[in-house]
């Protein structure tokens, strides 16, 4: 898997991000054949170039001073938490012209707005495929039209609610309405570390019950409301100094045991997998510091970046899952040798190609992973740093090996 494509590429007209898009689009449906569920996760993310002021094709990002594009990315996550590929991915950058259209949001159809991007973002799997589909946002996705789009679209989902939205029968903050009610469940959710926050184990309260939300009146679309489960964890006593956890979901799905409602919390948690694509995107990739100077240049770009990303994520992942099959399922031949002589200081291979498990860890070790009892498995940074320097490795042992097969046990 080769980063850079040569630099003539990056401007060819006949390619589009589009196009790179739709082809990873194709192997994920491939992907999704063999799962009963499929979570769809939505995320948008900034690109800030406003150190590169002579970009062309840049619009405005939190404010006039700063300038880049945006990307809304949909990726599909099976039901254990690992990445199975890139569904759909939008890219846009703001117009000077479109300045100042916040404050008439409500003036303009729903169709024409930036919110619009999570309906584009649903990224069916198509009608013949008999996969079950869970598209999953944060607070941004609490917008009445996109709920009800994702309902017309025969689409379950869980959403996180966000403070001030009412659209209850009463009109009622949703977050407050769950706060009536007693706990019916407590247990320990593993919090996976963020940038305000180390992983650690959370002793929260679980709470669910049934709601309706009421169309609001700017709305034209739909009946006039929609049936919906609201499931909330909160962490009445977090450790001295952290905030508190506490996440609202509103779901189209079965909630009618603490084991339904337990599910549905899971699922929410691999919600921040996509930001981890974006952390490779950015800090791995490190998109933000190329030297292209078109935008639609630094948008092929992304995409072919975007298929990185989500290799390394599912590396990790799969590499936890199903730790004991041969490496073959994600490394090709000359990878897996290469690495192994690297490491093994040998240039005699096993008869039988090592388990993804440690192959994973080798890589890792690359990239500085020290492997000690209390490390536990490798991230994706150190992974990102061990692949990068793999390829090296693996072009060196081509050199010296010609003969071998290249393009064998590719994931």
């Amino acid at each position: 898997m080769k980063v850079k494509p040569p630099t003539v590429f990056w401007g060819n007209e006949r390619v589009s991000h589009e196009a790179i898009i739709e082809v990873q689009r194709a192997e994920t449906l491939l992907r999704l054949k063999a799962e009963e569920k499929v979570l769809l996760v939505q995320d948008t993310t900034s690109f800030n170039f406003s150190h590169h002021p002579a970009t062309k094709g840049m619009g405005h990002l939190e404010n006039e001073y700063t300038q880049g594009f945006l990307a809304h990315t949909t990726l599909a996550v099976s039901q254990q938490g690992v990445p199975l590929g890139v569904l759909a991915q939008q890219v846009w950058a703001r117009l000077a012209e479109e300045k100042g259209k916040r404050k008439r949001r409500h003036e303009l159809p729903f169709e024409e707005k930036e919110s619009y991007k999570w309906v584009r973002g649903l990224a069916r799997t198509g009608e013949k495929q008999p996969t079950h589909e869970i598209t999953i946002c944060d607070r941004e996705g609490h917008i009445y039209e996109f709920l009800y789009e994702a309902v017309e679209a025969g689409m379950e989902f869980i959403v996180r609610a966000s403070a001030g939205r009412g659209f209850t029968s009463k009109d009622e903050d949703v977050i407050k309405v769950l706060g009536e009610q007693a706990a019916q469940a407590t247990y320990s959710l593993s919090l996976k570390r963020h940038p305000e926050r180390e992983a650690r184990e959370a002793q929260v309260e679980l709470r669910f019950t049934s709601l309706w939300l009421k169309r609001p009146a700017r709305v034209r679309v739909g009946d006039e409301g929609l049936s919906v489960q609201v499931v909330e964890v909160v962490e009445p006593h977090p450790p001295q100094g952290e905030a508190a956890v506490r996440w609202v979901l509103l779901t189209t799905l079965a909630v009618q045991t603490i084991q339904q409602a337990q599910e549905v919390v899971r699922f929410y948690s691999y919600r921040w997998l996509i930001e981890r694509l974006h952390y490779v995107l950015k800090s791995g990739c490190k998109l933000e510091e190329s030297q292209l100077r078109e935008e639609k240049r630094l948008e092929r770009l992304l995409g072919i970046y975007t298929l990185v990303a989500w290799k390394l994520l599912w590396l990790t992942y799969q590499a936890r899952q199903t730790p004991e099959v041969p490496c073959t399922h994600a490394l090709q031949v000359h990878e897996w040798q290469a690495l192994y002589a690297f490491i093994q200081r040998t240039h005699i291979m096993p008869q039988e190609p090592p388990s993804l498990r440690q192959a994973v860890r080798w890589i890792a070790q690359l990239g500085g992973f020290l492997g000690r009892k209390g490390d536990g498995e490798p991230g994706v940074k150190v992974l990102w740093r061990g692949w990068t320097r793999l390829q090296d490795i693996s072009d060196a042992w081509i050199l010296f090996n010609p003969s071998l097969p290249k393009d064998v046990g590719n994931a």
